[in-house]
């Protein structure tokens, strides 16, 4: 798993409920294949894991790309996070849910 130097910097996280190891290993796939996105951290949880990512764009597009693949539900929100210091705009976290059908 690449890391980037800054560990704490992500921009949104994708929230995989309930646990499953073959979706995780999906995600971890789609990320390597990029240069520009990296995993921040991962937590796992009770109910699922929370992986954040440094894209908010790529987590959106591979949200969508785990509903095909996978039968699922998708849920995809955003959060203020803080405004640009240079240009005054607002900057958001996104939320990117996949449920898997039980």
């Amino acid at each position: 798993m690449r890391r980037s130097t800054h560990n704490n910097y992500y921009e949104a996280t994708l929230q995989i409920r309930p646990f499953n190891q073959k979706v995780l290993q999906y995600v971890v796939n789609e990320v390597e294949k990029r240069k520009d996105v990296f995993i921040a951290k991962t937590e796992e949880l009770k109910t699922g894991v929370d992986i954040f990512l440094s894209s908010q764009r790529f987590t959106r597009t591979l949200g969508k790309k785990l509903k095909d693949r996978f039968e699922g539900a998708l849920t995809i929100s955003k959060k203020i996070n803080r405004r640009d210091r240079q240009t005054g705009g607002i900057l958001y976290r996104a939320t990117v849910l996949f449920r898997l059908k039980q």
